[in-house]
């Protein structure tokens, strides 16, 4: 077992291909196999647009749903969380200045904690990728039913309507691209998540300005109830560390690095609230979890949001979950008939997830909870206090990083706890 996770090769391919989702974007795992203190090719701006791409997610459509759960005071966690979340971007680039033989972010749990956290961290990776993945069905199959509401199908005798039957259809669109072992055309597919962002902020913006809903809802203040509901879809759309070092290893200029993320993050976290202010002032508290299934669809600029936000999970699939098939197919030693076996296995899967649980709001904010956090959050905290050894001594740093990892810890537990409790309660 030892052997399988020793060289990172796992997480390197984890991490090339994870960067497309959440809208993550990423460079070639195998081109991040040499030491990173080779200079790397990619210039300042071009790192900024992979960062953007890495960071912008479907989570801008649950960010107005977030800001409804919360009220409009739960908007200064949201920038709280941008703040930590970038600092914790730092701290895994200065991880990567005291070791130069860390590549990847699995590499960074192996150095601070040896192959017992190497596993761990690419155990919590695989899993998100694979809840994220399933995220993309549900988002497939509730924009689909909310463009065609009267689509119903028949399988063996069994009757699935609205979103269950898209989430069918989608499936089966999927199914040949999770069969090619060059996803390359697909990357470029997926790698638009810069220009998939504005255009949905534009298009929210164009139906609320000039398609007669208008922002006239005022809101809440504060809702303590659905506080945990709110940060934890906050943290969910800066869940995009496991690529920071791969966009690191790649930069030209590194000492730029924590410049670029600034700029990263000023810009995502302008168009996640940006998202979340115009569809809580267009649709108030009613708003539902994905922003898309209240805009009028008979409208262009509707229109335009919706597809543009069907269009890149269906590419992103594949290439989501295409580290944890290389993870098995690694592991086992198998050749590609039965590793289409595999892939169609693991798609099945994620579809009975998807049609058992069809909450995108509150299956990603059991995401957010339980494996954003912990990823971006915590296990960046606790690697540096390691590698550093700021541990060892009583400093500034250490009571504001051991401050941010406890309060991370008593989020990730009562988000958790309110994710489940909101999923039991649709049963």
């Amino acid at each position: 077992m030892e052997s399988k996770y020793e060289d990172g090769s796992l997480t390197r391919r984890l991490i090339s291909d994870e960067a497309q989702d959440n809208g993550l974007k990423h460079q070639d795992s195998e081109s991040g196999s040499e030491n990173h203190s080779t200079e790397g090719t990619a210039s300042s701006f071009k790192t900024i647009l992979n960062g953007f791409n890495a960071l912008s997610g479907v989570g801008i459509l649950s960010t107005p749903y977030a800001l409804a759960s919360g009220g409009w005071l739960s908007l200064i966690f949201f920038f709280i969380i941008a703040i930590v979340g970038y600092y914790s971007g730092v701290l895994i680039q200065r991880c990567m200045e005291k070791d130069q033989s860390i590549l990847t972010f699995s590499d960074i749990g192996g150095r601070a904690f040896g192959n017992k956290g190497r596993i761990w961290i690419n155990i919590i990776m695989c899993l998100e990728l694979y809840l994220v993945a399933t995220g993309f069905l549900i988002v497939e199959g509730d924009n689909l039913h909310n463009l065609f509401p009267k689509v119903n199908i028949e399988v063996a005798g069994l009757s699935f309507g609205g979103t269950q039957s898209f989430i069918l259809i989608s499936a089966l669109i999927i199914l040949p691209t999770i069969w090619l072992d060059d996803l390359s055309i697909l990357s470029y597919i997926s790698a638009t998540g810069v220009v998939a962002s504005f255009v949905i902020l534009g298009s929210i913006f164009w139906v609320g300005a000039f398609d007669g809903v208008g922002f006239h809802e005022k809101g809440e203040l504060i809702k303590w109830s659905g506080m945990p509901t709110a940060v934890s879809l906050y943290s969910f759309c800066y869940c995009a560390h496991p690529v920071f070092p791969t966009i690191y290893t790649s930069m030209k200029k590194k000492h730029q690095f924590s410049y670029v993320l600034v700029i990263c993050f000023i810009l995502c976290t302008f168009t996640y609230a940006a998202t979340a202010i115009f569809g809580y002032l267009m649709f108030g508290p009613d708003v539902q979890s994905q922003i898309t299934l209240d805009l009028p669809t008979s409208k262009i600029s509707s229109k335009i949001a919706i597809y543009t936000t069907l269009i890149n999970p269906l590419a992103k699939y594949a290439l989501m979950v295409k580290p944890i098939l290389d993870a098995a197919k690694t592991r086992f030693q198998y050749k590609k008939p039965l590793s289409m076996v595999t892939s169609t296995i693991l798609l099945v899967t994620s579809v009975m997830v998807a049609l058992c649980l069809p909450f995108f709001g509150d299956l990603m904010s059991l995401v957010g909870a339980f494996l954003s956090l912990t990823g971006s959050i915590i296990i960046p905290c606790l690697c540096y206090l390691k590698i550093s050894g700021t541990y060892k001594r009583l400093t500034c740093e250490l009571v504001v990083v051991g401050g941010i990892i406890g309060i991370a810890v008593m989020v990730v537990i009562l988000g958790t706890y309110t994710a489940v409790l909101q999923i039991l309660g649709h049963f």
